[in-house]
């Protein structure tokens, strides 16, 4: 086990790629293939923080922000164009075997197991790559199958299997070998509800049970609200934020919420004036307002209306995490 206290440092990263530019139309479709032409896209542009061992942390942003290309980068799988980069005490594309035993990329949707073959085929191979004796292949085979429940699917062919089935065993075989750090790249995307909690309440055991250090891009909400404290918010290759989810909430939410239950029949038509009406199921009112003019808001509600009970309350995290996939979020200062 690594003694570093920072399984994952990142200082100054930046990372090119050289894109063919194509005009539009036939004419410029020849051009290109007669004079080729590269522009250079920046991926990442010097980005930097620390992940701490045993932390969990949200790595999320809009498409195309520069998530997947670190992830690739810190696995070893793409080479940096500057920067300094570190994961576990290792320069990540040296690839050393000391380095690749103890992490493990999974990215969503993306085959790890052989098609054609039961799931148990692949997991032998990966046996015999990470060196693991029979003893502790088999007692981690167990415990994962378990967590997962899908000892029954090993002997099945990996082309049977739902997406779901094939997910959770996807993630027995990326954890096979029991590595410290994971680089979760959508692992929930395309599953149902079910197989979703079933994904999400595994890497929180295996975190918790592990101390295992996880770095986590998801664009589904629950993921976030249920597995992560600390979340980087990413865009256009450029960190916007780094710290507390609930401390995102409170800094960047513009509206609030305000819940009302009515003592008598109103005028519904007068909430309009004040908010915009999310939900109404009499005499249940919920609005929301822009968060300067709660205050404002709740008082002439009160004046207006027969109030049984009224309630102030932060916008759902669901909009505020939505306006960052959108790149609606500015950089923080």
């Amino acid at each position: 086990m690594t003694k570093t206290e920072n399984t994952v440092i990142i200082k100054g990263l930046t990372k090119n790629f050289d894109v063919r530019f194509k005009e539009a139309g036939l004419a410029g479709s020849i051009k290109s293939l007669i004079k080729p032409k590269n522009i250079v896209k920046r991926a990442l542009k010097g980005i930097s923080f620390t992940v701490s061992r045993g932390e969990l942390i949200g790595f999320i942003g809009p498409n195309g922000a520069g998530k997947t290309t670190t992830l690739k980068i810190l696995s070893g799988l793409l080479y940096p164009t500057n920067g300094f980069v570190q994961v576990l005490g290792f320069n990540p594309w040296e690839k050393k075997p000391e380095f690749l035993k103890n992490i493990s990329l999974v990215m969503g949707q993306k085959n790890q197991l052989w098609w054609d073959l039961p799931a148990i085929e692949s997991l032998k191979l990966n046996r015999a790559i990470y060196e693991i004796s029979q003893k502790d292949f088999t007692e981690r085979l167990n415990k994962l199958t378990d967590l997962l429940d899908v000892g029954n699917l090993l002997s099945t062919q990996v082309r049977k299997l739902s997406l779901g089935q094939r997910m959770r065993l996807e993630f027995v075989t990326a954890l096979i070998h029991e590595p410290e750090i994971l680089f979760l790249d959508e692992p929930t995307i395309g599953l149902d509800v079910i197989a979703q909690q079933k994904v999400r309440d595994f890497i929180y055991e295996y975190n918790l049970k592990n101390r295992a250090t996880i770095l986590l891009t998801s664009h589904n909400m629950n993921d976030l609200l249920d597995l992560t404290k600390r979340v980087i918010v990413i865009d256009s290759g450029e960190i916007l934020y780094d710290g507390y989810l609930s401390e995102l909430v409170r800094s960047f939410a513009k509206e609030k919420i305000i819940k009302v239950y009515l003592a008598k029949e109103s005028d519904i038509k007068k909430f309009e004036t004040i908010g915009k009406i999310i939900k109404l199921d009499l005499p249940y009112v919920s609005l929301s307002v822009p968060r300067e003019s709660a205050a404002v808001a709740a008082s002439e509600i009160l004046q207006s209306f027969a109030v049984a009970d009224l309630t102030i309350e932060e916008e759902p995290i669901e909009g505020v995490i939505r306006r960052v996939f959108k790149g609606e979020m500015v950089k923080q200062s």
